[in-house]
C-alpha cells in the first residue's frame, strides 16, 4: 500500500488546505499543477506542486527515510526545475509520515562545493495533533501526529470523523485515515475505533486499495517475466502493463505453465480485450 500516494490524493484534493499549513498567510487562489515537468521527473508518484498567485508549493511525501537518501538532491532538481518553467519563488517541503531517527529525516539542505540549497522538513510524529484534529482537510494526518497516547489519540481521531454531516466526505475521510494509521497501529484497533462499514463503503478508498493491489501484482508479474524470459521485448511489457489486476492474477497463474514467449503472446492475444 503506498502512504505516500495516499497523501498526494489528499493534498490534490484539498491544496487550500495545505497551502494554509504550510504557508501561513498565502491565502490566495491555489492551482494544483501536473507533475509531469519538461524533463522526466526523479519520482512523480507522491510529489504534489500548488501554484500561488507569487510561488510555488512543492510537497513530497516520504514514508520511509533510509531508502530515499537522495531526497536534498532531488530537492535542488525540482526547484532549478519549477523556477525554469514558473519564474516563481519555489518553497519546498519533505514530508516525513513514520517516525524515524535517519539522518535524512533532519536535513534541510543540498551542499557540495559550488551549491547550497535549502527545503524544510517536517516530521509528523512532531506536529501538534490540535492542528489537524481540528481541520477535516488534514485529519487524517493526524494519526501521525504527536502524542503521549497514540491509542487515544486515534480514539479522538474516529470522534473527529463521526462528526462529519456529509456521508461521503465522512466515508472518504475514514477510508484515508484507515490507510495512513496503518503505519503506526495493528489493523484490529484501527478497526475497533474506526467503523468498518464507513471504509467498505468509500469509492476513493477501494479505487486506492485496487490501484495498490494493481501495482503489486504488476511487480510480481514483471518480476517472474525478466526472470522466465530475459530477453523478452518491451512491447510485452507494455502490454502486461495495461492489464486489470484481475488479469494480471490471472497471468500470474497462466505463467507457470509457459515455456516460451509465444505462450504469452497467445494469451495476451486472448484474453487483454476481454
Amino acid at each position: 500500500m503506498s502512504y505516500d500516494n495516499v497523501c498526494k490524493i489528499i493534498a490534490e484534493k484539498n491544496p487550500n488546505a495545505f497551502v494554509s499549513w504550510l504557508l501561513p498567510g498565502e491565502a490566495q487562489k491555489v492551482t494544483v499543477l501536473k507533475t509531469e515537468l519538461s524533463i522526466e521527473p526523479i519520482r512523480a508518484d507522491f510529489v504534489v506542486f500548488l501554484k500561488t498567485e507569487t510561488r510555488i508549493l512543492h510537497i513530497e511525501f516520504q514514508t520511509r527515510a533510509t531508502l530515499d537518501s537522495d531526497i536534498p538532491f532531488r530537492m535542488v532538481d525540482y526547484a532549478i526545475r519549477l523556477k525554469r518553467i514558473y519564474g516563481l519563488t519555489v518553497t519546498q517541503v519533505v514530508i516525513f509520515l513514520q517516525e524515524t531517527n535517519h539522518e535524512v529525516a533532519f536535513r534541510e539542505e543540498y551542499v557540495d562545493e559550488t551549491t547550497t540549497h535549502r527545503y524544510r522538513a517536517i516530521r509528523m510524529w512532531e506536529q501538534d495533533s490540535a492542528d489537524f484534529l481540528d481541520n477535516p482537510a488534514l485529519l487524517p494526518l493526524a494519526a501521525l501526529t504527536q502524542t503521549t497516547s497514540p491509542q487515544r489519540l486515534l480514539s479522538q481521531v474516529a470522534s473527529r470523523i463521526a462528526t462529519i454531516s456529509n456521508k461521503r466526505k465522512r466515508q472518504n475521510i475514514a477510508g484515508y485515515t484507515e490507510i495512513l494509521a496503518g503505519l503506526r497501529f495493528q489493523k484490529n484497533l484501527i478497526r475497533q475505533l474506526l467503523s468498518e462499514d464507513i471504509m467498505q463503503e468509500s469509492v476513493i478508498y477501494q479505487d486506492i486499495l485496487q490501484k495498490g493491489e494493481g501495482r503489486e501484482a504488476l511487480k510480481m508479474i514483471t518480476r517472474q517475466l525478466n526472470r522466465r524470459f530475459s530477453q523478452i521485448d518491451t512491447l510485452f511489457i507494455e502490454r502486461v502493463r495495461a492489464l486489470s489486476t484481475e488479469q494480471l492474477e490471472n497471468l500470474g497463474e497462466e505463467l507457470l505453465d509457459f515455456t516460451d514467449v509465444s505462450d504469452l503472446e497467445a494469451w495476451l492475444n486472448q484474453n487483454e480485450a476481454s
